[in-house]
């Protein structure tokens, strides 16, 4: 078959795609920005289609033998009405599908089935009912919690789990949810593809368990062998909610607002059929916690909902950013040579920056930027990496974005997503020199918003100064970890 597979980059899209290929079908990738998908790019079966569902539709973008078709396509994390975003997306979606040929539309919704609903329950009803005006048959599958490294349900109780032996937390700790690993919903959007049965029809697919977030707390403690006390207080209100998910956890603060009011619903499925109509074998909460932990030991996370750009407050014409500035720029700039043999290891150092290995020098620094930064609404330093592994363009690294990686090339270029008044550039290049040697080239660019902005460079200039030389002279200096060096050999 031929698949349209809208939000291909997302954390759900790049998990269902490679299954996708492996049964054969044809996918039509359709992404904002196509760097975004470079890890695809080359597979066979896979064209990739650039546009944004929000802007005005262009005709003839989209081919017409398309057989079924994926919206998995959300704004909850980012700023503005996300829920007009969500309608007019999915009206946008509709209308590239009209002169097509597709006979079924399958849509990853939410449990919808309490009296009272959450605005990001709302909208996600509000989009059920936009596509199923459609005349293509129309498949919901409503899921409450997905399970598995990188979503942010999963990072967001793996913050709080691991930080905090004594949680002082919200009421809403005891509301009700049914949540579901991510192998399981992976099966089930698989499963129901060209399924006639399952058209025009929605279904409630969740987990085997019904568990409080409470629960969900002590149980994935137990999974990590740690001891936990969790107090809830019947006084905290959602906005002191939100903060206390935001400071604590890596999430956005337009995400933590929604999540909270969307915890205070329970979201439990009210019927099994579909489960029991595609055999599907559902993993218990314990089991899909340590599925994800064999995926993080093994640097195998695939998709992290921190990659998407409405986690961050980057734009999405991304790919203006990568010519980096030099007319009215400040800039860093550290060079140092470094012998053939030296090579692999300083790539290697490169390659592995950010995350849990840190920026080599004055991590204390880095991590008290990365609070100031979330005292003012920005991202700070808790989203990491999404594997110690891999960096793809378009990849969150700490309070960084990634606009360039060639390994080949010997060229890793970030740019800043913390809070700052202008905008700034981190550059990492080895070129090749004559007799066997190479340069290291290690440049900070920062291009100022008016005279707040060069005041600002001028404040933290001296820091600047011996963070980028330790920094540099740490990344010529330190050993690769003896297990890449394996790899390596």
């Amino acid at each position: 078959m031929k698949i349209l597979l809208t939000g291909a980059n997302g954390y759900i899209g790049q998990r269902l795609m490679p299954i996708l290929l492996k049964n054969g079908h044809e996918v039509i990738a359709c992404v904002r920005d196509k760097t975004r998908l470079s890890n695809f790019a080359d597979e066979k079966g896979v064209s990739v289609v650039e546009l944004d569902l929000l802007d005005p539709v262009n005709d003839g973008l989209l081919p017409q033998d398309i057989d079924v078709a994926f919206y998995l396509v959300h704004s909850m994390s980012g700023k503005g009405d996300f829920s007009k975003k969500e309608l007019k997306s999915a009206e946008n979606f509709l209308s590239y599908l009209k002169p097509t040929s597709t006979r079924q539309i399958i849509y990853l919704s939410g449990i919808v089935n309490s009296d009272e609903l959450s605005k990001h329950l709302e909208s996600r009803y509000a989009v059920e009912k936009c596509l199923g005006q459609s005349d293509i048959p129309l498949t919901v599958l409503r899921a409450a919690i997905i399970v598995g490294s990188g979503s942010a349900s999963f990072e967001i109780i793996r913050d709080l789990v691991e930080k905090l032996p004594v949680m002082v937390a919200p009421r809403w700790l005891n509301t009700k949810c049914q949540p579901i690993g991510i192998r399981n919903i992976i099966a089930i959007l698989n499963g129901v593809i060209g399924r006639e049965e399952t058209y025009d029809q929605s279904f409630d697919v969740g987990g085997p368990e019904v568990l409080t977030y409470k629960e969900m707390l002590l149980q994935f403690a137990e999974v990590r062998g740690l001891k936990r006390w969790i107090f809830t207080l019947p006084v905290m209100t959602p906005r002191l909610s939100s903060y206390w998910l935001y400071f604590i956890t890596s999430t956005s603060y337009p995400l933590a607002i929604n999540l909270v009011n969307s915890m205070k619903v329970d979201v439990i499925a009210e019927d099994d059929r579909l489960v029991k109509l595609l055999n599907i074998d559902l993993i218990d909460y314990r089991g899909a916690v340590q599925l994800a932990f064999k995926r993080i030991e093994q640097n195998m996370v695939v998709s992290s909902w921190k990659d998407a750009f409405v986690a961050s407050d980057i734009k999405k014409d991304l790919m203006k950013y990568i010519n980096v500035p030099d007319y009215g720029c400040f800039k860093d700039i550290k060079e140092r040579t470094i012998s053939k043999g030296q090579y692999e290891q300083v790539i290697g150092n490169i390659w592995r920056i950010g995350g849990d290995t840190g920026w080599y020098y004055a991590d204390t620094l880095w991590k008290i930027r990365g609070y100031m930064d979330k005292l003012v609404g920005g991202v700070g330093l808790r989203r990491g990496r999404t594997s110690m592994a891999t960096i793809n363009p378009g990849d969150a690294l700490d309070f960084w974005r990634v606009l360039a990686a060639d390994r080949d090339e010997g060229r890793l270029l970030l740019i800043a997503e913390m809070k700052l008044p202008g905008d700034a550039w981190l550059e990492f290049k080895i070129e090749p020199l004559q007799s066997d040697k190479y340069k290291v080239i290690q440049t900070a660019t920062f291009r100022p918003l008016g005279l707040i902005g060069r005041l600002y460079w001028y404040l933290v200039l001296p820091f600047h100064f011996f963070i980028f030389d330790g920094m540099i002279n740490k990344l010529i200096k330190t050993p690769l970890p003896s297990s890449l060096v394996t790899q390596q050999d």
